[in-house]
Parts: structure tokens; C-alpha cells; sequence
């Protein structure tokens, strides 16, 4: 599974936004975990202030479900972290967990 997440500048009118300051960006942020194929399995929106990992956490917390079947996620650098790759562990082995 692949991971990345995209910033999206909103409009001065909307209601929930924030600031990313990595990229100086004012709006929201989307996250997307696919597989090789292309298929999306887990998808995450916030605002933009909320870090690449944290999101992505969130997206994967959200869509357990749909990680049964994930053996590696790969991702850039702005995930990471020891904390990052024992969460994912954690979140796919009680999916498996759960299925038995």
C-alpha cells in the first residue's frame, strides 16, 4: 500500500481550514493509502494544519477494515518514524487478528 497526503487551498469563506507551514499552505489536506493497482483503501480529510503522519493514522484507524490483506506501506519521508510503523503494525495485526 502507498500513502501520501495533498494540500488543498480553500476559499477565505470556509469553515474549517488551517495552516500548513511546511508549505505555506491555508486550507485543507487529503489523504490516500492505495495499493499497487491504483485501488484506494483507506481516505482521510482534515485541515491542513494536521501532520502527514497524524492523518494518515487517522485514515488507516477509520479504514481498518479495508487492511487485511496489507503486508508493506510505503511511503516519503514525512512519515517517518518508529511510533508511525509500530501504529501501522499495530492497526493491520488486530485487523488480522480480528478476521481469524
Amino acid at each position: 500500500m502507498i500513502v501520501d497526503a495533498q494540500n488543498v487551498k480553500s476559499t477565505d469563506t470556509a469553515e474549517q481550514k488551517g495552516y500548513d507551514g511546511g508549505k505555506q499552505v491555508s486550507g485543507i489536506k487529503r489523504y490516500i493509502a492505495a495499493d499497487s493497482n491504483g485501488l484506494p483503501h483507506a481516505l482521510e480529510v482534515t485541515t491542513a494544519n494536521i501532520t502527514d503522519r497524524a492523518g494518515a493514522l487517522q485514515a488507516f484507524a477509520r479504514h481498518q477494515y479495508a487492511l487485511g490483506q496489507v503486508k508493506n506501506v510505503l511511503a516519503d519521508g514525512n512519515y517517518a518514524g518508529e511510533p508511525f510503523a509500530a501504529t501501522v503494525k499495530d492497526l493491520v495485526a488486530r485487523r488480522l487478528y480480528a478476521r481469524r
